[in-house]
């Protein structure tokens, strides 16, 4: 397909999301949850792999479109020659079963409407059995069924292996269109009312948006940043995904296409951190919890990522069928990251829990004793290299923001105890591990030549990832050290004023793959906070507003951006890109309530 990563607006049911292009054009959606098989996959393949397009009659992109209110409502207008035309694209919160509703209104005049349905069970690969039944169409293979209505009813017919519907719409008319998903072997679910999903899922959404603390500077933003993690999560469980998305490139006809539909431990403080900031704690609870069941089990197995359930199987395969999005290949399913060995992540989950207690979150009676555990376990394990936060293939290494998150997660167990003396706990051996770290991390992470924390033990390279050490605490925002990393990120790690993870182009690149990738957006936000709390607020909020420019027509970001072709890259919309906006926002408030 044609159409830029940015070019996509997000609709969803707290279950599994879909993606809508400018041209009216569902190209990405799994059913029934985030991880499973697409059934519209064009997105990362070409219209025969499944989608489904609803807009005028010869038309191509529309002309505006946005979301109404605070809301997951998309509604997109075409201006044609003949008449003006809207198309409101939503998905219910489900009852049982995941609907797509689309609901064309006439505005003026009378357009003719064209409507095309592909599917393709499995990611594009399987063309379903279609048959006509009481005004529907059905279509079935192996373990998938959908059914497909509209209200009121219009011709449909098939060709090229698709279901097409041509009608007119003059001003004032309406026709609703609803694709609901079953497994095949149960009976259809009951039907649903397009209209008045409509009106609930507006005051759903309205009485959702209401509960957000926040009414500071920059709050739209902020706002649709909320809504898009909001619509990240899946509900049954409260894990959220980092993308809905698979293998959206890095950089366009490159190998660097990952899966994305999994919950990342590296983003968890970050998240509740957000979501506490912002007023959702029942949110930041039921991600907290997610995070507490999927952590449990043995703390030398801790893994990076998970399923949306707490799943743990995960592994990555290639999908040979799907030519990738703009011939970026392969296209992966699953993701073999999660057999790395990333020591940042103890340092994670002991803040985020260390976050839940400070925040007064009704805590978990067994879940002091989780963190106990991984403590034992970290005491021994903080001093092994590992593959770092940024799952680089390469060998492993010394990773100073590793070592920092040790350092975290040591000095957060000892705060607990600090101000809960009931907890058991060894207290003096913690102060001593978190004190080792400090030490060993100045001596072995900092290039005092250069003046920067490096990116591993004995290393000339940079990693954004060190712009967090004041924000957790290692050290003081005004420190030298901290100061000299900011300045020596700006000067290396710096395209066009934003910021890359590491080099890609050195002989010292870590991750073992060939060409590069585009400004990660979370790293950018980083250095706006890095750069607030060391007192530069000037040129943290002229990035942080710079950064704002970079979302799309709807506010959306994916995770990078390349500031050469002025597009978004990788999959997208991004958890921790959203993550990082809500994340600067509510720091860049608080400094201008603090002056």
């Amino acid at each position: 397909m044609a159409q830029r990563i940015d070019d996509y607006a997000l609709i969803g049911d707290h279950q599994t999301a879909a993606l809508v292009s400018r041209h009216g054009s569902i190209d990405w959606l799994c059913l029934p949850r985030f991880d499973s098989p697409a059934c519209f996959a064009a997105l990362i393949g070409d219209q025969d792999n499944g989608h489904w397009r609803l807009a005028p009659k010869g038309a191509g992109a529309c002309t505006r479109r946005g979301y109404l209110d605070d809301s997951l409502v998309l509604e997109s207008v075409w201006e044609t020659g003949t008449g003006t035309v809207k198309v409101i694209d939503f998905m219910p919160q489900r009852d049982r079963a995941p609907d797509v509703v689309r609901v064309v209104e006439g505005v003026s005049g009378s357009v003719e409407m064209l409507g095309v349905l592909r599917l393709r069970f499995n990611y594009g690969h399987v063309i379903p059995w279609v048959r006509r039944t009481d005004g529907h169409r059905i279509a079935v293979a192996g373990p998938d069924s959908v059914w497909l209505r509209s209200e009121p009813e219009v011709h449909t017919y098939g060709k090229d292996f698709s279901t097409r519907s041509e009608f007119t719409v003059s001003a004032g008319d309406r026709v609703a269109f609803v694709l609901t998903w079953h497994p095949s072997h149960e009976p259809r679910p009951r039907l649903l009312d397009p209209y008045h999903s409509l009106r609930s899922s507006l005051e759903d959404w309205r009485g959702w948006a209401a509960r957000c603390r926040y009414q500071g500077p920059y709050r739209d933003a902020v706002m649709r940043s909320l809504i898009t993690l909001k619509a990240l999560t899946y509900a049954p469980s409260g894990g959220i995904v980092a993308a809905p998305t698979t293998s959206l490139p890095e950089s366009p006809g490159g190998v660097r296409n990952w899966d994305y539909r999994y919950c990342w431990l590296r983003d968890s403080t970050l998240t509740l951190n957000a979501l506490l900031r912002a007023g959702y704690r029942e949110e930041a609870a039921a991600w907290r919890d997610w995070l507490l069941r999927a952590i449990a089990g043995d703390p030398a197995e801790l893994q990076i990522m998970y399923g949306i359930r707490g799943e743990r199987r995960i592994h990555e395969h290639e999908l040979p069928w799907l030519e990738g999005y703009q011939h970026s290949a392969p296209v992966r399913v699953g993701n073999d990251a999660v057999d790395q060995r990333q020591l940042d992540v103890y340092g994670e989950v002991l803040d985020t829990f260390h976050l839940a207690r400070s925040a007064g979150l009704p805590a978990e009676p067994h879940a002091w004793k989780i963190q106990t555990a991984l403590m034992d376990f970290l005491e021994s394990a903080w001093r092994d290299p590992d593959e770092g936060l940024w799952e680089v293939r390469g060998p492993r290494r010394h990773f100073v923001h590793s070592k920092v998150m040790a350092w975290v997660a040591a000095d957060r167990a000892v705060r607990a105890i600090e101000a809960h003396p009931e907890l058991s706990g060894d207290v003096n051996r913690w102060r001593a591990m978190r004190d080792a770290v400090h030490r060993e991390v100045c001596d072995k992470g900092y290039d005092p030549g250069r003046s920067t924390f490096t990116q591993s033990y004995g290393s000339t390279e940079l990693d954004a990832a060190t712009l967090l050490i004041p924000r957790v605490g290692f050290l003081p925002a005004d420190d030298p050290r901290v100061l000299g990393t900011i300045d020596a990120v700006r000067r290396e790690l710096s395209e066009d004023g934003v910021i890359r993870r590491y080099t890609t182009d050195t002989d010292g690149n870590p991750d073992g793959l060939p060409g590069s990738e585009g400004a990660f957006l979370a790293c950018s936000f980083w250095l706006a906070d890095a750069l607030q709390l060391a007192g530069r607020h000037k040129d943290a909020r002229a990035l942080f507003e710079r950064l704002l420019g970079f979302r799309n027509d709807v506010g959306l970001l994916a995770e990078e951006y390349d500031p050469a072709s002025g597009r978004q890259l990788g999959n997208f919309p991004q958890a921790f890109s959203h993550v990082g906006l809500v994340g600067t926002a509510l720091t860049l408030a608080e400094g201008v309530k603090a002056d």
